[in-house]
């Protein structure tokens, strides 16, 4: 399986985030790609390729052009208030308050922020770019024959809707990868969202569609981010209804109870008749990540690979969560290898 990666991922580097009422030191952060990039290169796992451009086309395909130049020039005009330090919001729009697109920067990133544990700084838009870059390359070699590839990408993306970032996502990288299967002839197409985290802004994105069938398994959102979505009764809406589906399950949940969940979802893929497949491929579901509550171990990956071979599908993996960073190279690299020897 060949593995499409991008040094400029090293660009966005947030000092800090806003958890859990304190700031502290984000973990989203440049080692989490370093680790996983060394362990497919020592496993040698397969060819690593360096992304190609594909402009701003099929990105505008998904996001709204103002989330996109709100982006490019966002540390731009964060800056020229004189701050130095990364950009974060500290004001939302809530019902009641309304919802107008300020000339402030702050009233801007409050307006397409999601949260505030998704900082901006100056290298942030090239590494935004390179990202959906590498799920358009990676995307171009499965549409063209290969069974399967790996999009390292950095910064993830399923937190990010058509017009709003967050989760430590800017854009949504398998959503553009999806969009580019279709725009290429597949007639339908798969997203299966493995991260700890529901794929809130994958759902948002495609819930009113039936071209491209999004699933998710997370953490239940009355426990856990991101809060507001990702019930088992969202189902999609108008052309796309029954064409999403939350798996939402417990603090706690193991391997069996995860498999349980999971072969739900691939039967439901299979029932779709989907031409391709993309997996948002969080590992932040393992037992010692720092900020997820899933008990799934080291070798849980590889049946997670083995599993998802099973629908037998053309197969793009895309880099999510995964904040246990020592161990991110070790599991990652085991679901790509457990699909592989199937």
């Amino acid at each position: 399986m060949r593995t499409v990666y991008s040094e400029d991922h090293r660009l966005h580097d947030g000092k800090h985030e806003l958890l859990e009422g304190q700031f502290m030191k984000a973990h989203e952060m440049p080692r989490r790609a370093e680790i996983v990039i060394d362990r497919v290169r020592a496993t040698k796992l397969g060819e690593v390729l360096k992304p190609q451009d594909f402009g701003l086309e099929p990105i505008l395909k998904v996001h709204d052009r103002g989330l996109v130049d709100f982006l490019s020039v966002a540390w731009r005009d964060w800056a020229a208030t004189g701050r130095t330090f990364d950009a974060l919001p500290h004001v939302w729009p809530v019902p009641g308050l309304g919802r107008r697109l300020s000339d402030s920067i702050d009233g801007r990133l409050g307006y397409y922020a999601i949260d505030a544990g998704t900082p901006i700084m100056a290298g942030t838009w090239s590494a935004v770019r390179a990202s959906a870059n590498t799920a358009l390359t990676a995307q171009k070699l499965v549409a063209t024959g290969e069974r399967a590839a790996f999009a390292l990408c950095r910064p993830p993306g399923h937190h990010a809707g058509s017009d709003f970032y967050g989760g430590y996502c800017f854009l949504n990288n398998a959503g553009i990868a999806a969009q580019a299967f279709r725009d290429q002839g597949a007639k339908r197409v798969a997203i299966l969202d493995v991260d700890y985290h529901h794929g809130n802004g994958t759902q948002q994105m495609f819930y009113e569609r039936d071209d491209v069938l999004t699933i998710s398994l997370h953490a239940d959102p009355k426990q856990e981010f991101p809060y507001f979505i990702g019930y088992a009764d969202e189902m999609g809406a108008g052309a796309g209804e029954g064409y999403h589906m939350n798996l939402p399950l417990p603090w706690g949940t193991d391997w069996r109870r995860y498999a349980e969940a999971l072969d739900v979802a691939l039967k439901r893929i299979e029932q779709y008749g989907a031409e391709a497949l993309v997996i948002s491929l969080g590992l932040d579901t393992f037992e010692h990540d720092p900020i997820s509550r899933f008990k799934l171990a080291e070798g849980d990956y590889h049946r997670l690979g083995e599993r998802i071979a099973w629908a037998d599908l053309p197969t793009l993996f895309v880099m999510e969560g995964g904040y246990a960073v020592e161990a991110l190279g070790v599991n990652t690299v085991n679901v790509l290898m457990g699909f592989e020897q199937r």
